[in-house]
């Protein structure tokens, strides 16, 4: 769902530094109540995306988490609801990202 990179000084290119593996396990407990809805978002879908969030400092790094994410969820069908559940939960939990899901999302920006 979401994936990270940091960019060395030295050198002109980023370096995975968390892997798509640990963007879907931090993400993992977030999907019943994307698909479920709910009165409130999991706990442990709060500390995930938290978690994630401290993680995507650089640009590289949120591109890096964003294109997990949009590899993830290709071909998976979602509803308006859904969709809104999923955009929703960053904010129902606290945190302040840029990310929306979007299948055709440009991971680029």
């Amino acid at each position: 769902m979401c994936l990270v990179l940091i960019s060395v000084n030295s050198s002109p290119k980023a370096q995975a530094v968390v892997t798509c593996g640990q963007v879907i396990g931090n993400l993992a407990p977030c999907v019943s109540y994307i698909r479920n809805g709910g009165r409130y978002v999991p706990q442990q879908c709060c500390n995930g995306i938290r978690t994630l969030s401290g993680l995507a400092r650089s640009t590289a790094d949120r591109q890096s988490v964003c294109n997990c994410i949009k590899n993830s969820v290709r071909g998976i069908p979602f509803t308006s609801f859904n969709l809104n559940l999923a955009n929703g939960i960053a904010q129902r939990c606290g945190v302040s990202t840029n990310y929306k899901l979007n299948p055709s999302i440009d991971c680029s920006r």
